[in-house]
């Protein structure tokens, strides 16, 4: 799907156990019946009074993608990727690289989720550092966020093996927890050498879609 008209769905990203390729349609079947239970959903997703809560997770999975691909710009984007196994090439997870305002503070976003069978084998860690390999590699970021609930020892502890750093507290909106803000810098990331462990293919074709041009 793709080829010259939408080249991000050329982007792809390998690293030691993992294989990485940009969301396509056609990957929505299958997603949809490993989404997580404990997956937590946007709050200011739509759900359906008609729907159970399963079958709400499904629909905002999909609608992500759609939204994502129909709302995109150089300015406000949202990448999703399928993480599959390298070698078995079975679907274990989505990783998300997002730039909300990304001409005017190169700075991107990230969110993950993995079905439970493929949780606590570093594989969190892996995919998270090969979509920041995009992004401060041919993407250019200057930094990279993230954020989690404070007892979410998953996700700050990724954060905290690629080298985040803590900078503030809020709470969410929608259920008063709190939520701990991480923030990565472009020469804390460099100097980690972290960037070594993933290949990344496929990107120059995409660079006008971050609003980069492929003649510099």
């Amino acid at each position: 799907m793709g080829g010259a008209f939408w080249p991000l769905h050329g982007i792809r990203l390998r690293t030691g156990d993992l294989d990485l390729r940009v969301m396509t349609e056609g990957d929505l079947p299958t997603l949809v019946t490993l989404v997580p239970d404990d997956l937590q959903l946007n709050p200011h997703a739509t759900t359906y009074a008609g729907l159970d809560a399963r079958a709400n997770r499904r629909a905002v999975v999909a609608q992500a993608y759609w939204r994502a691909l129909g709302m995109w710009s150089p300015d406000d984007w949202a990448l999703p990727f399928v993480v599959r196994s390298a070698r078995s090439d079975d679907v274990l997870g989505v990783q998300w690289l997002e730039g909300p305002d990304w001409r005017a503070d190169r700075t991107v976003d990230s969110s993950s989720w993995l079905v439970s069978a493929a949780r606590g084998r570093g594989l969190g860690t892996q995919m998270r550092a090969a979509v920041l390999a995009l992004a401060f590699g041919p993407l250019g970021a200057r930094a990279a966020i993230s954020s989690a609930v404070v007892d979410n020892a998953a996700s700050l502890g990724v954060s905290r093996a690629l080298g985040y750093r803590e900078s503030h507290r809020s709470v969410l909106e929608h259920s008063g927890e709190p939520l701990q803000h991480v923030r990565l810098e472009r020469a804390a990331w460099v100097h980690s050498g972290r960037a070594q462990g993933t290949t990344v293919t496929g990107v120059e074709p995409a660079l006008p879609f971050f609003g980069l041009d492929t003649r510099e």
